[in-house]
C-alpha cells in the first residue's frame, strides 16, 4: 500500500519561490534544519520523542545540548542552548522569530575549536554602525541604526552577575514596545560563543524566506531570489563543510590526547675516569 505524498513545510525547498529579505534581524525564524542538520552533521545526536513536536540534539560529548520546542507564541523561548560540563555550566534561549541565520552564528561556533584569542564583542557593533553606551555600574549595550535592534549586558542591581540579552522590538507609541523576537543568554557563556553571536548580529548579508512569510512584511524588502535548487546546493554545500570540520576537529583532539612518543635515541653510557 502506498501512502499519498503530504505536502508539509519539510519538504525541500525546490518547488518554493524564494525571496532575498532584509533586514535579516526581522526576516522572521526561518527553517530551523539550517541549524538542526547542521548538528547532526557534526555528529550530534537526535535525543527527540518522535510522539512530540519538537527536536532535541546533544553533542558527541554529552557537553552540551540544542532544544527546539515550538510553543503557542513565537515571542516565547522556542530554542533553548545548554553546557551542561562541570566547570561550563550555561545556558541560553532565543524565541521562534530568531533568524536561523542568527543563531546559527552561535551554533556554528560549538562545532569548532575554542579560539586562543576570543575575539572582541562590542567593536564588531560599532564597526556595523551601531551606537555603544557603558553606565558608571559596567553595564553595556548597543543599538542598531535603525533602533529596533539592541544587544545589552547589564546586571538587575550593581553588584550581582551579569547577563545578555538580544532583542528586536518596535516602539509602541505609548513608551513601550512590541517584542518581535528576545533572545537571553548567561554571562558565564564563553566568550567566544557570544562573539559569534554578535557578529551573527552585525552581519547586512539578506536572508531567503517565502514571500511574506515574516512576522512583519511591512518592515523588510523582498526581491526575488536564487532558485530553489541553488538554495538546496548551497545547504548541502554547508552540510558537507560542517562533516570535514568535524573530522578535522576530532583528529586534532585526539592527536592532543596521545602521550608523546618514547625517544628511540639509546642513552649513551658516561665514561669512567
Amino acid at each position: 500500500m502506498t501512502h499519498p505524498h503530504i505536502s508539509t513545510r519539510a519538504d525541500g525547498p525546490e518547488h518554493t519561490l524564494w525571496f532575498e529579505t532584509r533586514p535579516r534581524h526581522l526576516a522572521g525564524g526561518g527553517d530551523p534544519r539550517h541549524i538542526t542538520q547542521a548538528l547532526r552533521a557534526a555528529g550530534w545526536k537526535n535525543r527527540s520523542d518522535p510522539d512530540y513536536p519538537h527536536v532535541v540534539l546533544a553533542s558527541p560529548d554529552h557537553r552540551h545540548t540544542v532544544a527546539l520546542e515550538p510553543e503557542t507564541s513565537a515571542y516565547t523561548a522556542w530554542w533553548r542552548i545548554q553546557a551542561h560540563g562541570d566547570h561550563d555550566h550555561w545556558y541560553a534561549m532565543f524565541g521562534g522569530n530568531t533568524p536561523v541565520e542568527i543563531l546559527a552564528g552561535l551554533t556554528d561556533a560549538l562545532l569548532k575549536p575554542v579560539p586562543e584569542t576570543a575575539p572582541e564583542i562590542w567593536p564588531t557593533l560599532a564597526w556595523a554602525g551601531w551606537a555603544y553606551e557603558r553606565d558608571e555600574h559596567g553595564n553595556e549595550s548597543a543599538r542598531h541604526p535603525d533602533a529596533i535592534l539592541s544587544l545589552r549586558r547589564r546586571a538587575v542591581e550593581p553588584g550581582e552577575d551579569f547577563f545578555w540579552t538580544a532583542e528586536a522590538a518596535l516602539p509602541t507609541g505609548l513608551g513601550g514596545r512590541e517584542r518581535i523576537w528576545h533572545a537571553h543568554f548567561d554571562d558565564r557563556m564563553p566568550p567566544h560563543l557570544i562573539a559569534a553571536f554578535t557578529h551573527a548580529l552585525a552581519l547586512d548579508e539578506p536572508v531567503q524566506r517565502r514571500h511574506y512569510d515574516v512576522p512583519h512584511s511591512h518592515l523588510v524588502t523582498q526581491e526575488r531570489g536564487p532558485h530553489g535548487k541553488q538554495l538546496a546546493h548551497a545547504h548541502e554545500a554547508r552540510l558537507k563543510t560542517v562533516r570535514a570540520t568535524a573530522r578535522k576537529t576530532r583528529r586534532s583532539a585526539l592527536a592532543a590526547q596521545k602521550p608523546p612518543a618514547p625517544s628511540t635515541t639509546a642513552a649513551v653510557p658516561a665514561r669512567s675516569r
